[in-house]
């Protein structure tokens, strides 16, 4: 049974929304975020991302950086950029990408829930940066950006988001930079906050679809916080974590694709003999995006080819080894391109489906990288599948989009 509930969110004024909502403080560099804080100053980036505010070369791990990111919080709310709901709340938040649109619930979630594997992760964190969010979120004392969760759809709940959606008009509905349309509308009903909560109670589980460093360190933070307070308080603010949360019909998962710096001392006629003992090897006319599981595309001196994984190369009955990401890697990068681990193998780079094929091409013909092979997306029921057998899918294996802006509402664990 999964719990969601309303909270007193805090948002940009509607007619500033647009130039505050920012995409995640992870998709960019500290460089890009300072063009992007230069250009609208406005930019929610200068919390999420509050280094980039600061003078060059000041390390982005300093207490100074977690200061400025409380500073340039509370600088909203004192300038009126930003005001906090007055009754606990429900949010639903629209996004459209091209023809793709996702409805999602703005809610907090269970820590608890995390911690006992109702809310079920599929990747990995690393230490370093569960430590930057715990800093952050004790720094701010507020969750400044959503974890992105999932569902296994249930009718009745999405005919309740839609119905809610016709009653009323959104606070915030703006074109971002990147041409994705964010539709924000507060549910303060308390009829039907009530009834949220309850539809939401016959949802097994949530899935973690982007955000595990987010929703670790929400965990961590709350293990801190009951700690110092020498009581657990299941009411208590930092209990509860942000998340939006997709319905999995929703999702759209995109290509995650692989380069590679060399080819570990083959020449390219060798390479392709030696991947011909487990793919059967077809060379195309143009850039080859994979329409079907077990099939890839290779980009190799100037030419592009189709993979198909043979019979017997991998166990279809297996959740992780039969993920195209795992047949790529224990087929090809691991034996012939010698890529050991992919998550430390300074060879290997990833390149997200949004940036299309011709970033592949343009990677290998500018001569940093070797090959590059083009990924069929995983599916969501893959991510699903994996989490709920507890295990963990290979680094690299998801990319979702549209991705969530962080700014369009605010989860704070103590009052402005």
């Amino acid at each position: 049974m999964a719990t969601v509930r309303p909270f007193r969110g805090l948002r940009p004024e509607s007619e500033l929304a647009a130039k505050i909502a920012s995409l995640p403080y992870d998709v960019m560099d500290t460089e890009e975020a300072r063009g992007k804080i230069a250009a609208d100053p406005f930019s929610f980036l200068t919390v999420t991302k509050s280094e980039a505010t600061l003078p060059e070369g000041v390390d982005a791990y300093s207490d100074e950086v977690y200061a400025k990111a409380r500073e340039n919080l509370v600088n909203y709310v004192a300038s009126g950029k930003m005001k906090q709901d007055k009754t606990p709340c429900f949010y639903i938040y629209r996004q459209r990408m091209n023809q793709h649109i996702q409805i999602g619930l703005v809610a907090t979630a269970s820590v608890e829930e995390y911690r006992n594997g109702i809310i079920r992760r599929h990747e990995l964190t690393r230490t370093e940066k569960e430590q930057d969010r715990v800093r952050h979120i004790t720094a701010t004392k507020a969750q400044t950006g959503p974890v992105f969760l999932t569902y296994r759809q249930r009718p009745e709940i999405s005919s309740c988001i839609l119905k809610l959606m016709a009653e009323r008009e959104p606070v915030i509905n703006f074109i971002a930079e990147d041409g994705v349309r964010n539709t924000l509308y507060v549910v303060d009903d308390p009829v039907q906050i009530q009834e949220i909560i309850r539809l939401f109670k016959a949802v097994p589980a949530f899935y973690i679809a982007d955000g595990h460093h987010r929703c670790a360190g929400a965990m961590r933070v709350a293990d801190q916080m009951e700690k110092e307070a020498g009581v657990k308080d299941a009411e208590a603010e930092y209990e509860y974590f942000q998340a939006v949360i997709f319905p999995d019909n929703m999702m759209e998962i995109l290509d995650y694709n692989r380069v590679v710096a060399d080819l570990a001392g083959l020449s390219q006629a060798s390479f392709l003999q030696a991947i011909e003992e487990k793919f059967l090897v077809k060379s195309v006319q143009k850039a080859y995006r994979p329409e079907a599981r077990h099939t890839f595309g290779m980009y190799l001196g100037g030419l592009w080819y189709e993979l198909k994984a043979k019979e017997g190369t991998y166990d279809a009955q297996d959740a992780i080894a039969s993920l195209d990401v795992s047949v790529l890697q224990n087929n090809l990068l691991a034996p012939v391109l010698k890529i050991g681990d992919p998550r430390t193998d300074k060879r290997i780079g990833f390149v997200g489906g949004i940036r299309g094929m011709e970033e592949l091409e343009r990677k290998v013909d500018s001569g940093t990288f070797a090959v590059a092979f083009s990924m069929y997306p995983t599916l969501m029921q893959e991510v699903m599948t994996v989490a709920d057998a507890g295990k963990i899918m290979p680094p690299k294996s998801t990319w979702f989009e549209p991705k969530l802006r962080d700014g369009m509402v605010v989860h704070l664990l103590e009052d402005l």
